[in-house]
């Protein structure tokens, strides 16, 4: 069986929120923040068996606030909205990578399909502005 290829660099860009991975095998791979976290390997999203995955919807803005190395073999990233169970191995983030296109494809028809949004939800207690002109604070 063939060596599976490791990180010779890793690059967290925090301003575009996307995380550069290049492997020794000479690939390289550019994964949005927001493509991780939707595709984090943690049971919190895939479920403990087949069918029992959790749609992940309102990640549109999640950043990595944190990469932590797990021994030569993983990362562990902590992301915005407090997740942080998911251990990205070096083949997991390959195999994201190598499928970014098709798995990308397929969330954007979950999400569809489930009436869900990438956006974030509003918080229940923030006012939101009429469109009625006025500032929204005034009847």
């Amino acid at each position: 069986m063939a060596r599976a290829p490791t990180p010779a660099n890793i690059t967290l860009h925090s301003a575009s929120r996307v995380l550069e991975i290049e492997y020794d095998d000479g690939r390289s791979f550019k994964l949005p923040f927001e493509f991780m976290r939707v595709h984090s390997p943690s049971a919190e999203v895939r479920g403990h068996g087949p069918g029992q995955a959790t749609l992940q919807a309102g990640k549109r803005d999640v950043a990595i606030t944190e990469l932590q190395p797990i021994g030569h073999y993983a990362v562990q990233p902590l992301f915005s909205d407090g997740h942080s169970s998911g251990i990205y191995s070096w083949e997991y983030l390959y195999d994201l990578g190598a499928n970014q296109s098709r798995l990308w494809d397929e969330y954007l028809a979950q999400l569809e399909a489930a009436g869900a949004s990438r956006d974030p939800k509003a918080p229940s207690n923030v006012a939101v502005p009429s469109q009625t002109g006025g500032c929204g604070h005034h009847g």
